[in-house]
């Protein structure tokens, strides 16, 4: 079993240090909130005082934050830099979702160091986080991916090697913005039909077993009372934040003005999800958009 640093122990990051605890590693556990370090001592991880302290004698220090100034700022800029902490031969996995230039230049800077650094943001939510389904996508060269795997493991399902460094990111931002555009065509097509007298439900079914079928009608419906253990039967609380999401989807309008890749269907989620965010939904689930068709 290994020793393992993890930071940033929110929503995602609190269930998936609490996985690698019952795997049976050792895990040192630090974030700002002392609430949220509590709950992966109790499941009997370690608490560290700082960050530095959880990366200090660490075969991998695992990371969740919000975004890439945030990485950045932990590993190379900050005011005690985790390159300057890390021992040699600690692999680092960044699981944050952030832009995939900062996930290559903290890689190169830390390679120039002999330090790994990988980056593996997740998809899943919150649910997966807890049940350990989460999927990872990989950017690491062979050795690095090979290395992280066994870990990665212990919290989800399916783990992808997509590509070097960044590339993970890049696979992200892909699947975030498709998800984005499912899930508002998804509450766009149930706020049609039970404006026109269909049961929610029955017409969820009929989707899900005709050519309209997707994960939002499988595991994630958007509409109230269809599906229990959802943000929308808990009045859109916890699951994956719109905040979050319209960031997910600046992060995928990045990538297309930089590669001229046309994203018509991608930039207007995101301008329905700046909508959503702007009448004041920013800390409710995303499914919650479904809110923005209806008479509210």
């Amino acid at each position: 079993m290994a020793t393992i640093g993890f930071i940033g122990l929110g929503n995602m990051g609190g269930p998936m240090a609490i996985n690698l605890v019952k795997a049976g590693h050792s895990v040192k556990a630090f974030d700002l909130s002392q609430d949220a370090i509590a709950k992966v001592v109790a499941e009997g991880g370690q608490a560290a005082a700082t960050a530095a302290e959880a990366a200090t004698d660490v075969e991998f220090l695992v990371t969740m934050l919000p975004a890439g100034k945030h990485v950045e700022g932990l590993m190379v800029t900050g005011e005690t830099p985790l390159f300057d902490v890390v021992a040699d031969g600690t692999l680092i996995i960044d699981s944050s979702t952030i832009d995939a230039d900062t996930a290559k230049r903290v890689a190169a800077t830390g390679a120039d160091r002999g330090i790994s650094f990988i980056d593996a943001p997740v998809s899943g939510g919150v649910g997966g986080a807890v049940a350990g389904t989460l999927a990872f996508m990989v950017g690491a060269s062979d050795e690095q991916f090979a290395k992280a795997k066994p870990i990665l493991d212990c919290m989800g399902k399916n783990i992808f090697h997509a590509g070097d460094n960044g590339a993970g990111q890049v696979a992200k931002a892909c699947n975030n913005m498709l998800l984005a555009i499912l899930m508002t065509g998804t509450s766009e097509a149930l706020n049609m039909g039970v404006k026109n007298g269909l049961d929610p439900a029955v017409l969820s079914e009929i989707m899900k077993q005709s050519s309209g079928n997707n994960w939002s009608l499988q595991v994630y419906n958007p509409f109230p009372g269809v599906m229990e253990g959802v943000p929308s039967s808990n009045d859109y609380q916890g699951g994956f934040q719109v905040d979050l999401m319209f960031k997910d989807l600046g992060l995928a309008m990045e990538l297309s003005q930089q590669s001229a890749s046309p994203t018509p269907m991608g930039s207007q989620a995101r301008a329905l999800f700046n909508l959503h965010k702007a009448n004041g939904n920013g800390g409710l689930d995303f499914s919650s958009v479904l809110r923005l068709y209806q008479d509210q």
